[in-house]
């Protein structure tokens, strides 16, 4: 099994105008494998695409040359049979999914071949959960035939772990760059730094945003927020016990309505635009994350207070939080702090993120914020 998520692009079905286009911004993105009927299409491709052919096992063979993989669409002794009479060439198993008899032959060539793309024709994610449950453990790489950049992220997420890869087609310019990026949303890391707390300040009253998402927070989990792009921390979720209240492990009570967050795909969003449906980055504290979806987002009035930090490279901090004990961030080793009992000298966990922002997107430009 891979540790990061496979891009593979299918160029089949682009016309002969499209595919040095969409090829080039392969390259550019750094999509691993491209799929093509022609090998000479894929001739001045970088040695680090992968170029793959699918071949009937009933087929002539007359186009293996080129190929860096050849995925067989027949039995297990129709590849053996191919491997052994090309033994330069890597082959793997193509298995199109339409029923309980293949949903099995899927599950063998997941748990035995090296390399298996499997096509499932029916737009149910059971018999994908089945596959992966079946071969868990196992040595080979699996890729999952997409028809769109949306299947492709629900198919990197099926079983939290996912497919090993995806396999989309490409008709057009923007598709590869919309595949990395489905990728790239499901998880990653960002680098935590270590923040001092230099003042706060009772601020009187605002709004402030609760985001309750759709999934369950870690103890050591929350989302990043600040008043500035360039400088967030870790608010915590609300997992850790309280005195008057339950504990709710979808929720981050996350900052004035100002505040930025982090998003999919490394944008920002004020916490005022979450909506149901919205994604934001959920982070723990040894900085790996997640996308998490957000069902809801309260926002009312209460008292409000400011915490000034500082980053070891001098850059300030800010953050504006409900002036309330059961409001927390996290420190070094996953402390948990109440937000009214910081006092400077205390140390939390945020984010200094590099580039500038407009609508949300990073941008080289001259933005100061304070």
């Amino acid at each position: 099994m891979t540790e990061s998520k496979l891009c593979w692009l299918d160029i089949r079905g682009a016309d002969d105008e499209s595919a040095p286009a969409i090829l080039e911004e392969a390259v550019h993105q750094r999509i691993d494998a491209v799929v093509a009927a022609d090998m000479g299409l894929l001739a001045d491709l970088p040695p680090t695409v992968r170029r793959v052919l699918v071949h009937d096992a009933g087929e002539p063979v007359d186009a293996f040359a080129g190929a860096d993989l050849v995925v067989v669409a027949g039995s297990a002794a129709d590849r053996a049979k191919l491997a052994a009479a090309h033994p330069s060439t890597d082959f793997g198993r193509y298995v199109e999914i339409v029923d309980a008899e293949t949903l099995e032959t899927a599950c063998e060539a997941a748990r035995t071949e090296q390399w298996s793309l499997l096509d499932f024709r029916d737009p149910t994610k059971i018999p994908l959960e089945i596959v992966l449950a079946a071969a868990a453990g196992r040595e080979g790489t699996v890729l999952t035939r997409a028809a769109d950049v949306e299947e492709a992220g629900i198919i990197f997420g099926v079983l939290e772990l996912g497919s090993d890869g995806v396999l989309m087609p490409a008709r057009a310019v923007g598709d590869a760059t919309a595949l990395r990026q489905a990728a790239g949303a499901v998880t990653g890391e960002v680098d935590l730094v270590e923040l001092t707390v230099t003042a706060t300040a009772h601020i009187g009253m605002g709004e402030r945003a609760c985001v309750d998402t759709c999934s369950y927070l870690g103890k050591d989990e929350g989302i990043l927020v600040g008043s500035h792009s360039k400088g967030m921390v870790l608010c915590v979720s609300e997992t850790h016990p309280l005195p008057y209240m339950p504990t709710r492990p979808f929720r981050v009570n996350a900052g004035a309505i100002h505040s930025y967050t982090v998003a999919d795909r490394g944008s920002t969003r004020y916490l005022s635009e979450l909506v149901a449906g919205s994604k934001v980055l959920a982070v723990d504290t040894r900085g790996r994350t997640r996308v998490v979806n957000v069902g809801r987002v309260k926002i009312e009035t209460r008292p409000l207070i400011s915490v000034d930090a500082v980053a070891p490279n001098g850059q300030a901090v800010n953050l504006i939080l409900q002036d309330d004990w059961h409001v927390r961030v996290l420190g070094p080793g996953g402390a948990v702090l109440n937000s009214t009992e910081l006092t400077p000298g205390d140390r939390v966990l945020g984010h200094l993120p590099t580039a500038d922002r407009h609508v949300g997107y990073p941008i080289d430009e001259f933005c100061r914020e304070q």
